[in-house]
């Protein structure tokens, strides 16, 4: 009997826990902190704690790494761990309850079924169904949290005008219900908002069938498949749709508002972000205000569109742009029907056409009957339309009212045609005459000087040919730029304040400064004492203007007023990356993944520099203290003061003024004045093993063998001591592979010989490629302390060279 009691309690335990581990039956309840799984394991449900929070919800996460999803009890959250989550006594919905037992949230069904049960779906759906029939009567795709799973249906309603949309977090640790939504808007021609409380934040542009023809990065970035549809009932759908070979992808709304794409890789178990909706300023709804058009490429980035000028010039030179543009020119055409004139001298209307852009909101409908031309015909002949654009998959679309949200890409987009009066078109003709002419007599006079051009060019070292490149670019024109006041900038950081001190660069002090508006900024005044600056500041001015990178940190504008000389840059909360890297209290806020993002961010933006931007800039100075972080600790490298940038064909140059910091320079450059981008990516490695070690190269010491840092990884690599290498803070097995990749990438970067060092490029492809085969690393450069410090012996007195090195040295003769 004995025995037949424990069998008994065996076979029980085992059908408890057997029984559907992914349903919820009127029997069965599942408590904190008991989980409920999908079948494939994928996805669970159960009670979680947010970071820096005691508050307990009920959510859905993604089990392979806790990636919440979904939370039912979003603006309710339980205090305690006494919660339940089970199936209504009445049998009609799912409920949480607290410790008392009172419902905190409810499916809220209407009353139609008295047996059903609550299943969790592998594709993270939590169904209610109906007992007896089975049919879905509620589920958890129709009340979305942050986050788009795949065949997620965010739907808008022509008839109803209701929404199924995202609703962001209050804060990365609040799951309460934040300030952005994202939802399908603009229902005859669909497109996807996301909005701040009421005010448009962000919108894809039009739907063509295929892709959101405001997003010119769709066809290479977005790895799945977007759908919008109309079901043919008054709803108009936008879904994603996944195979098996792309695997995971999600759409996480964030609680600043950015909508983040992130792809699941199955070989590395982690998340990968392939991206985002606000790359640039230019991604912000309406910032160039009405008439005016926004290109990131430029500085400024705003316009007005052709015939168009500011409406309060200015509020625009202060790149405030809220006003927008006014037509410079009334429509001849609209004014002669008013008047009833119809004088023939007065000539009709035209188009200036406009490439490759974000089409204007508020579009009056759309015809895919209509030509192009008589797309054309009917807007001019309409007084009140302003502009048209055709596309063969949207066909005719037209505006009648004022012209917001334009944005210039560089590829994709639509042609858009502003209506002018003809006496614009007339100055758009002469512009071309004038340039054709200014071409032509350029062309007779460059072949004039050809001879003496290649003569002089010839004669000199690829030195003077960058030194001209910067010459040119230095004399960038300051009213270009946003002018800062000199007693504005005095009264923003308290008359430059001690207390308002951020920290000294090389040429000065950088201070902390509020406007009257409460930007915050960040000030960089040039020292009058150095003698130095002049070039650097110009320099800074020349090369930072022209780029637009989000791993880049943002010029604002600058002062020149008397001696003073200021720049004025977007201001980092976190300061700089050495803060954290190397203070014991901060660097575990630091872990792996916010350590491995900085880096990939850092290569991003050396990417950008090296090849993607319009000029070839070496940085010349990359270190911890020149890599900014923003609220979010992502890295923006700063401080252009000594970069120079490459024209033409050219990889290599020379200089006999060598500048930058000892320990992140590498050897030909230190030695021989030699630098290129491989010079940067020695600088990189240098970086990358400290952010790994969590030790300063410069400060770095081995007393027994003379090590310098990269000594030290190089002896624990070749005696396969990784662990030594890796700061202890971070450490985690899950991630020991990547830490290894890591250093192993590190080691390729500061290879002794430029040669022997990856492209950032190849470096970048490295970072997020587990494929890729890596070749064994040689011994690096400057293993030995003394060797460096006698390697870098000028004929000069150099006092500081033993110092630690945190500033820049301006000044070195190379031998």
């Amino acid at each position: 009997m004995f025995l037949f009691f424990i069998l008994s309690m065996l076979c029980f335990d085992f059908i408890d826990v057997s029984v559907a581990i992914d349903t919820i039956t009127s029997t069965q309840f599942i408590k904190d902190p008991e989980t409920l799984s999908s079948k494939s394991g994928n996805f669970t449900l159960g009670f979680f704690s947010p970071e820096n929070s005691t508050n307990r919800y009920v959510g859905i996460w993604w089990q392979p790494q806790f990636t919440v999803v979904s939370v039912l009890n979003r603006d309710q959250p339980l205090k305690d761990s006494s919660g339940v989550v089970k199936i209504s006594d009445d049998g009609n919905d799912l409920v949480v309850l607290n410790g008392k037992k009172e419902v905190i949230w409810t499916s809220d069904v209407p009353n139609i079924t008295t047996n059903s049960s609550s299943i969790l779906l592998d594709s993270g759906n939590l169904v209610l169904v109906e007992g007896t029939t089975g049919k879905t009567i509620w589920e958890s795709f129709e009340h979305p949290s942050n986050v788009m799973l795949p065949n997620m249906k965010l739907t808008g309603n022509k008839i109803t005008g209701e929404k199924v949309k995202l609703t962001s977090w209050k804060t990365p640790f609040d799951p309460s219900i934040g300030s952005f939504t994202l939802s399908v808007e603009r229902l005859l021609i669909p497109e996807v908002f996301i909005w701040n409380e009421t005010r448009p934040y962000w919108r894809t542009g039009p739907w063509n069938g295929k892709i959101f023809t405001g997003v010119p990065n769709m066809k290479t970035h977005y790895l799945s498949g977007i759908r919008v549809i109309d079901d043919g009932e008054g709803n108009v759908l936008f879904f994603e749709i996944t195979t098996d070979t792309v695997g995971l992808i999600i759409y996480n709304l964030t609680s600043e508002g950015n909508c983040e794409e992130k792809w699941w890789d199955e070989k590395k178990k982690e998340w990968k972000q392939t991206s985002n909706v606000h790359e640039t300023e230019c991604d912000i709804y309406g910032v160039c205000g009405t008439f005016a058009s926004c290109n990131s490429q430029n500085s400024p980035i705003c316009s007005c569109l052709k015939g168009f000028e500011p409406k309060n010039k200015e509020e625009w030179n202060r790149q405030n742009w809220t006003e927008g543009c006014v037509r410079r020119t009334p429509l001849q055409q609209c004014e002669r029907e008013r008047n009833q004139n119809t004088s023939a001298d007065k000539k009709a209307d035209g188009f200036l056409k406009l490439q490759m852009v974000k089409v204007p909101d508020f579009a009056d409908g759309s015809s895919l009957t209509l030509s192009s031309d008589t797309c054309r015909n009917q807007c001019l002949e309409n007084c009140s339309c302003v502009a048209y654009s055709y596309d063969a998959d949207i066909g005719c679309m037209s505006w009648s009212g004022n012209l917001v949200d334009i944005q210039q890409f560089s590829n994709g987009g639509l042609y858009l045609y502003i209506r002018v009066a003809h006496t614009e078109l007339d100055k758009e003709r002469n512009i071309t005459v004038i340039i054709i002419i200014t071409v032509i007599a350029g062309t007779v006079l460059v072949l004039a000087c050809a001879y003496i051009m290649w003569r002089r060019i010839s004669n000199k070292h690829a030195r003077n040919r960058s030194g001209s490149a910067i010459g040119e670019l230095s004399q960038v024109k300051l009213q270009e730029l946003l002018l800062f006041d000199l007693g504005k900038l005095a009264t923003a950081t308290n008359n430059f304040h001690s207390s308002n001190r951020l920290g000294q660069g090389g040429f000065g002090p950088v201070y902390k400064g509020t406007m009257h508006d409460g930007q915050e900024i960040a000030v960089k005044r040039l020292s009058k004492s150095s003698g130095q600056g002049q070039a650097e500041f110009m320099n800074e001015v020349a090369v930072i203007s022209k780029l637009q990178h989000r791993n880049l940190v943002r010029l604002l504008g600058c002062c020149v007023e008397g001696e003073e000389k200021m720049l004025i840059y977007e201001y980092m909360p976190n300061k700089s990356l050495d803060v954290f890297l190397f203070d014991t209290s901060k660097s575990k806020i630091l872990d792996w993944c916010k350590r491995f993002s900085i880096i990939e961010g850092i290569a991003r933006g050396l990417l950008y520099l090296h090849r993607d931007s319009r000029l070839k800039i070496i940085h010349r100075d990359l270190k911890p203290s020149n890599i900014l972080l923003d609220n979010e600790l992502n890295p923006k490298i700063s401080d252009f003061g000594m970069a120079r940038i490459f024209g033409g064909n050219e990889d290599q140059e020379n200089t006999r003024r060598v500048v930058g910091t000892y320990g992140y320079m590498s050897p030909e450059y230190a030695m021989q004045g030699l630098f290129s981008d491989k010079s940067d990516v020695f600088s990189f490695g240098v970086l990358l093993l400290e952010i790994i070690s969590g030790r300063r190269n410069s400060k770095f010491y081995d007393c027994e063998n003379s090590l310098t840092l990269l000594g030290f990884v190089w002896i624990q690599w070749t005696e396969d001591n990784i662990l030594s290498l890796i700061d202890p803070e971070i450490y985690d097995p899950i991630h020991y592979k990547y830490m290894f990749r890591s250093i192993h990438i590190g080691l390729l970067c500061v290879q002794e010989f430029s040669i022997d060092r990856p492209t950032m490029a190849a470096v970048t492809s490295m970072l997020n490629s587990e494929i890729l085969d890596l070749p064994p690393p040689k011994k690096p450069a400057f293993i030995l302390r003394q060797n460096m410090l006698s390697s870098l012996s000028s004929d000069e007195n150099n006092d500081g060279l033993h110092s630690i090195n945190l500033v820049s040295i301006s000044d070195l003769q190379g031998r």
